[in-house]
């Protein structure tokens, strides 16, 4: 079974495969079991019974009866100031339900519940990558608006337009190889079919870039060092201040380095994001030694029984020789306190840079030992799909994704999730 159809359920929902299996069970007219599905009919409520079946006012009924009856219908003070609150009061949006004090909702009233305090996982992937959805429905738009038939034209034109979605090049190459396999074998001719199988060949494709690759982070029993690394501007040290408040709150002790010494702006930031997060920082001098710092800040770390540091670093990639020493020196730095780390060396990406995010990762690759990504700002592009071509071509294992710009909007990278956030909606039936 493929990565797409172990998934397929969560893209396309439940409601056809259990309309299939209600059809699939009614197929043997003849069966026991059939039969007395023809025969017996559930129980109607009644309300129903009221709905299909007026009933006539009794006869019999004295004005007593009647009375009571009226009496007991009558609404209640709380009912009636709740009937007075629903038609005065604006509608209330769907999300706002969580900021209503519970004692104001009745009991009656199942239709209104609390929201939760926070989102879920698969609800963040589905909002953040909202943009990267649409974008890829409406690539597929165009391509289909002029379809007439399957041809190699019809391939290139599959081509550009996955290339246009920054999958990659060679993603969009093997994918339009495979769809010209596929579309021989199943004789597909239909649009909606044509569709479904090259968002099946993307999924089945991402699925096998993934085998045995590890996408949590590189967690230790005693102290965890994680090394940032990235240009500037891509949300470097905004990441490792996020990273460090879901630390913090997971009763960890945290601490800080600022190794990016080369931008006085670096620490600045760095040292207002700790005290966000409520950490503290070991800082340096502008312009001074960052190996210098990462010493200091390890022997703290060790001293103070830190739990994990993490590390901000310089990205001068203009100058790949300097950069490239000064992460060997860090590197040897820290191992001279603990040769197991850095445990992690995560190189953070701007994902609204699609393509150009991708030739960072190649020169950084080359650079310095990169155990894994961050992806920044996947909310506010439409280039989502530059995640199949990291890993299709470059085999990094993404470790964590900025999927809104709320402090606890840095997620671990749920592969699944991030798959059915993608393509949600657009599998057609």
């Amino acid at each position: 079974m493929g990565f797409f159809d172990k998934i397929k359920k969560a893209l396309i929902g439940e409601t056809k495969e259990a309309e299939q299996e209600t059809d699939k069970s009614l197929v043997d007219a003849d069966s026991p079991e059939a039969q007395r599905s023809e025969e017996s009919q559930p129980a109607q409520t009644p309300a129903e019974q009221g709905a299909s079946e007026p009933v006539a006012p009794a006869e019999t009924a004295d004005s007593s009866d009647l009375e009571a009856e009226q009496e007991t219908a009558e609404v209640s003070p709380q009912q009636e100031a709740t009937t007075a609150n629903k038609e005065e009061a604006p509608s209330i949006p769907k999300g706002v339900a969580k900021d209503i004090p519970s004692e104001e909702v009745p009991a009656s009233e199942p239709i209104l519940q609390p929201a939760p305090e926070t989102e879920s996982v698969q609800d963040k992937y589905t909002k953040g990558l909202t943009k990267s959805r649409k974008t890829f429905g409406q690539r597929m738009n165009e391509l289909f608006a002029n379809f007439r038939t399957v041809d190699e034209d019809f391939f290139e034109e599959v081509e550009e337009t996955l290339i246009g979605a920054d999958v990659g090049f060679d993603a969009a190459m093997k994918i339009a190889d495979a769809l010209r396999q596929e579309v021989k074998l199943r004789n597909v001719k239909k649009t909606a079919d044509v569709q479904n199988v090259i968002i099946e060949k993307l999924v089945d494709l991402y699925g096998e870039a993934g085998v045995g690759e590890v996408n949590e982070l590189n967690m230790q029993s005693g102290l965890t060092v994680i090394l940032f690394v990235g240009v500037n501007g891509v949300g470097k040290t905004t990441s490792i201040g996020k990273l460090a408040h879901q630390f913090k709150a997971e009763g960890k002790k945290v601490l800080l380095a600022a190794a990016d010494t080369f931008r006085a702006g670096a620490i600045d930031q760095l040292v207002v994001w700790g005290e966000r997060a409520g950490v503290e920082v070991v800082r340096g001098n502008a312009g001074g030694d960052p190996a210098a710092v990462v010493f200091d800040a390890m022997e703290r770390a060790k001293r103070e029984n830190a739990d994990v540091l993490l590390v901000d670093t310089a990205g001068r990639l203009q100058n790949k020789v300097n950069l490239m020493n000064e992460l060997e020196k860090i590197k040897r730095i820290i191992q001279r306190v603990d040769p197991t780390a850095p445990h992690e060396v995560l190189l953070v990406l701007d994902a609204t840079t699609g393509q150009n995010a991708m030739n960072q990762a190649k020169q950084f690759k080359e650079t310095t030992d990169v155990s894994g990504l961050v992806l920044t700002k996947l909310d506010g592009t439409a280039k989502g799909g530059i995640v199949l071509a990291i890993r299709n071509e470059l085999r990094l294992p993404v470790k964590l994704v900025g999927l809104g710009e709320g402090i606890n909007d840095l997620e671990p990278f749920d592969p699944n999730e991030f798959v059915v956030g993608l393509f949600k909606g657009l599998i057609k039936e």
